[in-house]
């Protein structure tokens, strides 16, 4: 495999910490030689990591796409509101693309991005990484063989554990959807993939119910104040104190929350943020408004019904489902790396147990960059597990269970994406 190189947009922990940390893995499959991003702690960060030279940092996309091509690749790990522009100038300049999931919070730039893939002729992935996890790859390959004949049925849950719910989604960069995403696409838009890869086939019908109930200021306890070190009366009892939440947590998440709320993760430093910035707030009294609990039904063309449920309040997190066929049925925890296939004509369980690593989504982060490397190693011949026109597909599903959420109603997906075309087009 011929090396490539790289350059990085957006050096946060999805850029950094989960995509390139793996040429620091595998020096001899890629080199950053790149990377634009306004913090200055973390671009001077990337750059001593990566030894990139002094003429290759810049501040913004922008800087780094108006001069000449410099890297095989970029990776572009920007906000949901930043995606297409930089993808867009990319593709254009020759670029192979690795792009942060969602790919847009617009229905429509998401078309747009399916076809400028086929257009320019270039590797376009989108970080659906579920697709690269031993966990899912292990069910879609039982799929495949029969074990368990005729999918007819899934129930799948997105246990999003009330931390992080806290975290990301109530303090946290995604916490309202004119910012960000609805919290279908921003977090669900995972599960709308793996669903879809899973069915094999194109969704004909979605319904969708939630609402943001518990993360607001009806719910906050008696003399909470605005911010959890201002003398919270409730400190000892609250699960989302922030002291607690990112001080006394010592696995790998805890890390990752670290250096997430300050750029200096020691006691000091993650104090120091929680005094005055986002992550210190109450999470009573936040400027939230996506949602903290949904529903949404799917109806596939091959028959196949899905029941999927995203919700906050959990205490593990990762996903579980049951898969029900006309042979057989399968239950699988992620959070266990455990899948039981239990057969109808034998009555037989077979149990199997993964030694995947729960962190970087189950191996995911590193299997799509992976994948990735090798794709733009080849010449771009191939479009890849979660290439931009397929992950189009189930973008759209995710637009179209908002849009049910929001509008009570059942949306047919044939005329919902009639509709996307006449807005996009004006034509019928």
């Amino acid at each position: 495999m011929t090396k490539i190189t790289a350059a990085l947009i957006g050096a946060g922990q999805r850029g950094a910490d989960a995509y390139a940390t793996y040429a620091l893995d595998h020096p001899d499959e890629v080199k950053f030689v790149a990377v634009a991003e306004m913090d200055p702690v973390r671009r001077e960060r990337f750059k001593q990591s990566h030894a990139v030279r002094e003429d290759h940092v810049f501040e913004s996309w922008e800087q780094l796409l108006a001069g000449p091509k410099i890297a095989d690749a970029i990776l572009i790990c920007t906000q949901d509101q930043m995606h297409y522009e930089p993808a867009i100038r990319a593709l254009e300049k020759g670029y192979h693309v690795l792009l942060e999931k969602p790919m847009s919070p617009s229905p429509t730039e998401c078309v747009v991005m399916g076809e400028y893939a086929e257009k320019y002729n270039r590797v376009f992935s989108i970080c659906h990484v579920l697709r690269y996890t031993d966990f899912f790859v292990t069910i879609k390959r039982l799929l495949v063989d029969g074990a368990i004949g005729r999918l007819i049925s899934i129930q799948h849950t997105e246990n999003v554990e009330h931390r992080h719910q806290a975290h990301s989604f109530v303090r946290g960069n995604w916490r309202k959807s004119e910012t960000s995403s609805p919290m279908i696409l921003a977090k669900s838009c995972h599960d709308m993939d793996i669903l879809s890869w899973l069915v094999d086939a194109d969704c004909t019908k979605v319904s969708s119910f939630g609402s943001l109930t518990h993360f607001r200021t009806e719910s906050a306890p008696e003399g909470a104040p605005l911010r959890c070190l201002d003398g919270c009366p409730v400190q000892n009892e609250c699960p989302y104190y922030a002291p607690k939440m990112y001080l006394e947590r010592d696995d790998w998440v805890g890390t990752v929350l670290r250096n997430v709320v300050s750029n200096d993760p020691s006691d000091e430093g993650v104090l120091h943020a929680l005094k005055d910035g986002p992550y210190g707030r109450c999470v009573y009294h936040c400027d939230n408004n996506v949602v903290d609990h949904q529903v949404v039904n799917l109806e596939f063309a091959n028959e196949v019904t899905v029941a999927f449920t995203m919700c906050a309040f959990t205490h593990e997190g990762g996903r579980s489902l049951k898969l029900m066929g006309a042979r057989g049925q399968i239950r699988a925890d992620m959070d266990r790396n455990e899948i039981e296939v239990t057969s109808f004509i034998t009555g037989l369980k077979e149990k199997i147990s993964l030694d995947s690593p729960l962190e970087g989504h189950g191996g995911g982060d590193h299997g799509i960059m992976r994948d990735f490397v090798r794709l733009v190693s080849n010449g771009g011949e191939e479009a890849g597990l979660t290439g931009a026109r397929t992950s189009v597909q189930s973008h759209l599903m995710a637009f179209a269970a908002e849009k049910s959420r929001l509008e009570s109603k059942v949306i047919q997906m044939a005329e919902y994406m009639q509709e996307l075309k006449i807005r996009r087009t004006g034509k019928c």
